[in-house]
């Protein structure tokens, strides 16, 4: 298969698609570097990153988007993932559909999380016609409200993530939204 067809959209300089079975040891390897990992409560190990993918591809099947497999055009390489999933924990804004992304260290600070963060919100609020994306993540993290904003999100306000009550340092989450025109 040629890897130009795989993509089910594509920005200036990545791809998006479904996930592969030759992701998934990359993806753990992003899922167990302490940097990106940051402002989780934990790294994630390698079950709970195969049945990850496994759960962006039946989303992706079911609904046509998921948080999307990216590669950097130039070289086909599978960077981390941007893309959009379902919410459903216990919240006044849940169930939902956010957005995020997760890619590998070596391509931060490219904009690359931006420019793939802009094409799925577009995907998904004009072809998909979602009405309505949120934003999530804890408020240390100071880098993903900056790729909000720089998207165009408005910030709605602060909550305590009910997933992460028993840890100070994350609990406190920012909540941003972008909504259809």
């Amino acid at each position: 298969m040629d890897i130009n067809n795989s993509y089910l959209f594509r920005s200036e300089r990545l791809g998006f698609r479904n996930w592969n079975e030759s992701d998934v040891p990359i993806m753990i390897e992003i899922n167990q570097d302490k940097r990106v990992m940051e402002f989780f409560p934990n790294l994630i190990h390698e079950i709970d990153t195969i049945s990850f993918i496994q759960r962006m591809q039946t989303q992706f099947l079911e609904k046509k988007f998921c948080y999307f497999a990216v590669d950097l055009l130039s070289t086909h390489e599978f960077i981390g993932f941007i893309g959009l999933s379902e919410q459903n924990f216990e919240s006044d804004f849940t169930p939902c559909v956010d957005i995020g992304w997760r890619l590998s260290i070596k391509y931060w600070n490219k904009a690359y999380a931006t420019e793939g963060a802009k094409k799925c919100l577009a995907y998904c609020l004009d072809d998909l016609n979602i009405p309505k994306i949120y934003a999530i993540a804890p408020k240390i993290n100071t880098k993903s409200e900056h790729v909000m904003k720089k998207i165009g999100m408005k910030k709605l306000g602060e909550f305590e993530h009910p997933k992460l009550l028993n840890n100070e340092r994350l609990k406190c989450c920012i909540l941003y939204e972008k909504i259809q025109e």
